[in-house]
């Protein structure tokens, strides 16, 4: 079974991030500033990965005049993220699926954290085509995610989140053992390979905004 349509695995969801991501309130709070350089004050903004709702929360509450699109494949995700958000729920449009389930928007800014790392490289790049097609002109994408150095590096950073996951309170064997089952089942790439994705996706100007051990994190935009 998923972790994502686990029940209990979904009602401990919002405890992970804080403890296994370097400055995860920074990196949303980041992610809305990036956000906020170009969509307006009433812009409309796509989330893909929303299930949780922890990021739709925290650019809803910085943000009141945004409104929301967000995409998810795990309807218990989608509930959880409804109950996150509460009153808030109001100014978000679920979409259970993946991001072909979407229209074609425009939006003015869409943002993807946490998720593209469970893709393969050619999912991942079709992906983040079938973003840049849903955003207006000069629209930001911005996206964070695990990105590793590949060969010999690759372990003793994944070593790394594993010590900064059991600093956080993580019982030492479960900490080892996400990292070792990130290592086995994620199909992760180098910094330099996730740029180039992204470039060849047709973003432009792509920056890098955020690196926590294993996490990196960047802005790029459709040309205007």
């Amino acid at each position: 079974m998923s972790p994502f349509s686990d029940p209990r695995a979904v009602a401990r969801y919002a405890e992970g991030p804080v403890r296994q991501v370097p400055g995860f309130h920074g990196l949303q709070r980041m992610a809305m500033l990036l956000l906020a350089e170009r969509v307006p004050e009433d812009g409309r903004v796509l989330v893909l990965g929303a299930g949780g709702g922890l990021e739709l929360q925290a650019f809803a509450r910085a943000q009141p005049g945004w409104r929301f699109a967000g995409v998810d494949p795990s309807a218990q995700m989608l509930a959880l993220a409804r109950q996150t958000l509460g009153a808030l729920e109001a100014r978000v449009d679920f979409h259970q699926g993946y991001i072909d389930s979407l229209g074609e928007g425009p939006f003015d800014g869409a943002t993807c954290l946490l998720t593209l790392h469970f893709l393969p490289p050619e999912e991942r790049l079709r992906t983040l085509q079938q973003l840049w097609r849903r955003l207006a002109p000069g629209a930001p994408l911005v996206v964070a995610h695990h990105s590793v150095p590949q060969g010999e590096e690759r372990m003793r950073w994944l070593q790394r989140y594993a010590a900064f996951a059991e600093a956080s309170g993580v019982v030492r064997e479960q900490a080892q053992g996400a990292a070792a089952a990130i290592d086995e089942r994620l199909p992760l790439l180098s910094p330099e390979q996730d740029e180039a994705l992204l470039r060849q996706a047709g973003f432009e100007g792509v920056e890098l905004f955020y690196a926590g051990f294993t996490f990196r994190g960047w802005v790029g935009y459709r040309q205007a």
